[in-house]
């Protein structure tokens, strides 16, 4: 990461931020930007002829930058930004997404220490705010950047992006395109300048409603009028076949969104068709093939198949290796990421006033926003330096006795000895009324890594509310499991949670508890 002491060592970055009528989102995006740990920066806001509450939420924050316009487009807005900043380096930020943590100083960095690079890009990932579910988007490009581009966009974020303000004298947004006006942007400078690509994660793309990517139609129509743009420019056969391979590329992959947006509801069931009676369940148990049973279960048709004894098809997880052995990190993340930070998204509203996370504040920022007076973080290791305090949660008398109105504990308890001993500090320095909110792993993958040596232990819903009443007495407490048997077979195989339907994670079975959350307030005195 880039620390410097002296800001004005450091280039000046310029976020710059179009928005048009998504000024209920400007908050989260300005906060995302004023937790980086890079210094020196500044954020200029375009509203694009907005009719919602855009210029009054700006007017809230004196150190943006506000740039009226009328509705020209965003392409226009991002040209707009660009001649109002006054940063070395540029990074556009779409008012309804965000950056991630220290996503300024990652690409700032690339940028100093490679000169003659136009600009970098990063990963990012793809939040879908009404699925509930996070996939990140990660592509290894070392070389040949113009040759992977005209055979799809490896970035899929301009968040990802940060660029030297230089190349703005030769290249500016293209106003005609209604869309994929970055990947246009791509194109016409790797054709010409070198740029780098990396894999840390930059920001997070929210993905909902209102999105134009939602538009297929358009979205491949211009993707195609984009890439085939680039045929005069073509030098060799292999970039005419790269640019011929992106055809097909493109076609294939809208066409293949088409069909998801054509099967949203795979449970509903269509007028002319009903759920097999009792009698037909009966018919075809005694009469039909094993295949075409499996085949109904699969539809949905026929929820009582179960395969003979010795006629089970384990398919892909008939294998003595996980299909990960990074909790599914590097297939999209992991599966229990969703029921944690759903929790938290229910809890939001206690994430307030001063609260303490352990490890670092992430959850903290993300889900309190601006209730959170005072962050902490409590790190075991001394060379953290953005830890509050430093030491073992269950042996840490340096933090004050009854001074946090919520505790964040997520997915650590398992890794101290002396689990009660945790609990019970976190008892001691909440506040009376205040709230502890903790995840703990049960039917889990155990960590090779890092945590190795200190994973110790498993919680089940009964462990935790006992241990709860114990450590907490006379405490309101709630404490709930999420999981079931496939989710848990998928999360110590290794899968992504992109890889597993919302439905299927949804579905809670207290057999098969892969984690287990925990609400405790603390006793009023």
């Amino acid at each position: 990461m880039l620390r410097d002491n002296h800001n004005n060592d450091l280039p000046l970055v310029s976020v710059i931020i179009p928005c048009y009528n998504h000024g209920k989102y400007l908050r989260e995006a300005f906060e995302s930007v004023f937790s980086q740990d890079y210094p020196n920066r500044e954020i200029i806001v375009v509203d694009d002829g907005s009719t919602d509450n855009t210029a009054q939420v700006c007017k809230q924050f004196p150190q943006v930058k506000y740039v009226y316009q009328v509705n020209q487009g965003l392409s226009a807005a991002r040209n707009t930004g660009i001649k109002n900043c006054n940063g070395k380096y540029l990074l556009f930020l779409d008012a309804d997404d965000w950056l991630l943590k220290d996503a300024v100083s990652i690409n700032a960095k690339y940028l100093i220490d490679n000169p003659d690079i136009a600009f970098v890009s990063g990963a990012h990932k793809k939040v879908f705010v009404d699925e509930g579910v996070e996939i990140i988007e990660s592509e290894i490009v070392n070389d040949h950047h113009y040759w992977h581009f005209l055979q799809g966009n490896y970035i899929g974020m301009h968040a990802a992006v940060m660029y030297r303000k230089t190349i703005f004298e030769a290249y500016s947004y293209n106003t005609s395109l209604k869309a994929c006006e970055d990947y246009d942007l791509y194109l016409r400078i790797s054709r010409n300048y070198p740029v780098l690509h990396h894999v840390k994660q930059i920001a997070a793309y929210r993905l909902h409603s209102s999105n134009m990517s939602g538009n297929i139609q358009l979205m491949l129509s211009s993707v195609l009028k984009v890439l085939n743009s680039q045929k005069p420019f073509l030098e060799n056969d292999n970039e005419r076949k790269a640019l011929i391979n992106g055809n097909k590329i493109w076609k294939k992959y809208y066409r293949s969104i088409a069909t998801k947006q054509n099967n949203l509801n795979p449970t509903s069931y269509p007028s002319s068709q009903t759920k097999p009676s009792s009698m037909f369940n009966t018919l075809i148990k005694k009469y039909a093939p094993a295949s075409f049973l499996r085949w109904l279960y699969k539809k949905d048709l026929y929820r009582s198949y179960r395969p003979e004894i010795g006629k089970v098809e384990p398919g892909d997880f008939r294998r003595k290796n996980p299909l990960s052995i990074e909790f599914g990190y590097d297939r999209g993340g992991p599966v229990d990421r969703y029921y944690i930070e759903n929790f938290l998204q229910k809890e939001s509203k206690n994430i307030k006033g001063r609260v303490m996370e352990i490890g670092d504040n992430e959850y903290t920022l993300k889900y309190g926003g601006n209730a959170v007076t005072k962050s902490d973080i409590l790190h075991v290791d001394a060379t953290n330096n953005k830890a509050t305090f430093v030491g073992d949660l269950s042996n840490a008398p340096q933090v004050p006795d009854n001074t946090f109105d919520c505790v964040v504990l997520t997915q650590t308890l398992h890794l101290i000895y002396d689990f009660k001993a945790a609990l019970a500090t976190c008892h001691r320095i909440l506040k009376p009324g205040g709230i502890l909110l903790m995840t703990n792993p049960y039917i889990t993958p155990i960590d090779h890594g890092e945590w190795k040596e200190t994973w110790y232990w498993a919680f089940t819903d009964r462990a935790i509310r006992k241990l709860c009443e114990e450590m907490f007495p006379g405490a309101k407490i709630d404490v709930d499991t999420f999981g079931n048997v496939y989710v848990a077979s998928a999360f110590l195989y290794g899968m992504g949670i992109s890889e597993v339907t919302k439905k299927m994670m949804d579905h809670r079975d207290q057999q098969f508890q892969v984690i287990t959350t925990a609400k405790v307030q603390k006793k009023f005195a």
